[in-house]
């Protein structure tokens, strides 16, 4: 994938965000494709399966994708227009995200692997023909074009919900990829880095593609919080487990301690002990965790990421203090984009796009690290942190409730910082993730903190 810039101020060039929203909306399908009807041109069966009552059958991804498309770009993104006829408006009570959980899917009257793909060809000719007439109105969700980098973050979060679909599909693998680099930095797995206090500027009110939770930005004051200089390894998180971390009841909370003993869970997801050595299952690829035990640990819970920070004598971030840690530039008193300044992501920086379909072992991108020498706080792993879900002050639903505002004050604790199936538009420091603390089939992993 080629990252495109997003940078405040450069959508004056009209001609040029059309070409780059056009580039990343087919790059956002080339995923899509590249993880359903390339894969399963021959086997509607597992196109259409449920891999898991957590996850959607891939056709009504596919689908799903097409409609919020139509819905957005078709309807209502026309240059000329408050709203145009859709391509199947009839579809909207099938594929509403909201009101039909995952588990109930399957039993809706979806559209076949063949008239899912018709129908997002066709919202995606008429989508790209409002894109090249459009001058971008006043209307606010067509200003600057927000709405079509609304749309190619939208497929590209289902892009990494089918890819960990594809995680726990049963099954030959049929994904592949390169090998993730080496690490260039010895000896960084357990080392932590103190991050002096300072107020910076939290959240963003200019990044032009900014969903509304993201917004505004607004000052914080951090005390003084030591931090990992990576994610926690597999090697580290397998002394944890094998030191007995999941039966001493006092590093659990009340929750997930009732969790991990009904469940029965005694590793991460995917691991299983064979002949007194660990191995883990990688989309349908048995390997030895000695092999990988320099990568971050995946598919933990936030149960799990907390007992092993509470075994380790630390803590889990919370939600400031990793975007301070990502963002906060000491020796200048900025407040940057990304760990490493202004730029894009690109692929010397951070393990995105799921180039590698794993995580990167730490101290594989130098070039990404923070100011103070932390590595991979994008990419690889979304990170857990100790935070709820809330708005920030003065936040405002834009342009629509359901994003974010419905979520707000529940059980949902933040992640943090992208994973190696995170699409590059939707990769940014500033990005909030949320899920259950018991989820576990995401790409989570978390590094450790502890207050100064």
């Amino acid at each position: 994938m080629t990252a495109t810039s997003h940078t405040h101020g450069e959508t004056d060039d009209v001609p040029a965000l059309r070409r780059r929203l056009a580039a990343d909306l087919e790059a956002a399908r080339a995923r899509t494709r590249a993880l359903t009807h390339d894969v399963f041109a021959a086997d509607d069966a597992d196109f259409t399966r449920q891999h898991s009552p957590l996850m959607s059958p891939f056709h009504w991804d596919v689908a799903h994708i097409a409609n919020m498309e139509d819905y957005w770009l078709v309807r209502r993104g026309a240059p000329d227009a408050e709203e145009t006829a859709g391509v199947r408006e009839d579809l909207d009570q099938y594929y509403d995200a909201f009101t039909n959980p995952r588990a109930g899917r399957p039993q809706l009257p979806l559209l076949s692997p063949a008239e899912a793909r018709t129908y997002g060809d066709q919202v995606r000719e008429k989508a790209l023909a409002h894109l090249e007439a459009g001058a971008f109105d006043e209307r606010r969700t067509l200003a600057g074009g927000f709405v079509f980098g609304m749309i190619v973050q939208h497929e590209q979060q289902h892009v990494e919900t089918m890819l960990a679909t594809h995680q726990l599909r049963a099954g030959a693998p049929v994904l592949h990829a390169d090998p993730p680099p080496p690490s260039v930095v010895p000896g960084l797995a357990g080392t932590e880095i103190l991050h002096p206090g300072a107020e910076f500027l939290m959240g963003t009110s200019d990044e032009p593609f900014a969903l509304d939770n993201e917004k505004p930005a607004h000052p914080v004051r951090v005390d003084d919080f030591w931090l990992d200089a990576a994610p926690v390894t597999n090697a580290e998180f397998a002394r944890f487990v094998d030191a007995g971390g999941y039966a001493d009841r006092s590093l659990w909370s009340g929750a997930a301690w009732e969790h991990i003993t009904a469940e029965g869970w005694h590793a991460p997801m995917t691991w299983e002990k064979l002949e007194d050595r660990w191995y883990r299952t990688s989309f349908g690829v048995r390997e030895a965790i000695a092999d990988v035990g320099d990568q971050p640990v995946l598919h933990v819970s936030f149960g799990e990421a907390a007992a092993y920070a509470a075994w380790a004598g630390k803590r889990l971030p919370t939600e400031v203090e990793w975007e301070f840690a990502a963002r906060y530039d000491h020796a200048s008193g900025a407040t940057r984009r990304f760990p490493w300044g202004d730029e894009d992501p690109g692929p010397e920086r951070a393990n995105l796009d799921q180039r590698h379909l794993q995580p990167a072992p730490v101290g594989a991108y130098p070039a990404g690290a923070s100011s103070l020498g932390v590595h991979q706080l994008i990419g690889d792993v979304w990170e857990w942190c100790d935070s709820g879900f809330e708005g920030y002050p003065g936040f405002e639903p834009f342009p629509y409730k359901e994003y974010s505002e419905v979520f707000f004050g529940g059980d949902f604790r933040m992640l943090r910082g992208s994973s190696f199936g995170v699409g590059t538009p939707n990769a940014r420091t500033t990005f909030r993730n949320w899920d259950l603390p018991i989820r576990r089939q995401i790409f989570s992993g978390f590094r450790c903190a502890r207050s100064a």
